[in-house]
């Protein structure tokens, strides 16, 4: 395979990315075209400038979803001595990062079922929806407990 094509089966790669990032976290393109080619970029570390080239950004809106995105623990801002070029590099621990998140997130929705199995009492087709959600969050978190993540 030539440079050129695998760069155009890179950047299709990325775009992947970047529309699962849309459709399924609610993030602009340009986040999850950054995060996509963080990961598979080479060197690991790339300049803004670099980024902003590949995945063809404006500086501007690169520099806004870098701050997000470093702010958030996903991305590594990084300093090499005697350069005055910053370099960003995924953080090694992004994906458990934003799994812990989702987690976290399903774990709250299940507090607020536990209060709603309160709220409505013992039976009825209202307890039973709340209980749907329960039961399958509880079902998540044990799964977690039990499997957690290791590197």
């Amino acid at each position: 395979m030539s440079t050129e094509e695998m760069q155009d089966r890179q950047l299709r790669w990325v775009e992947r990315v970047a529309a699962f990032c849309v459709e399924e976290w609610g993030l602009p393109p340009i986040t999850g075209r950054i995060l996509g080619w963080l990961m598979i970029c080479d060197p690991a570390e790339q300049s803004a400038g670099q980024i902003a080239d590949v995945i063809q950004a404006s500086r501007a809106s690169l520099t806004s979803n870098m701050r997000f995105l470093t702010a958030i623990g996903l991305v590594k801002k990084v300093r090499r001595p005697g350069d005055r070029v910053s370099y960003y590099r995924i953080e090694d621990d992004a994906w458990q990062k934003v799994i812990q998140r989702k987690l976290d997130s399903l774990s709250a929705f299940g507090e607020i079922a536990d209060e709603g199995l309160d709220i409505v009492g013992g039976d009825g087709h209202r307890t039973e929806r709340i209980k749907a959600a329960h039961d399958s969050l509880t079902w998540l978190q044990n799964l977690a407990a039990r499997h957690p993540l290791r590197r």
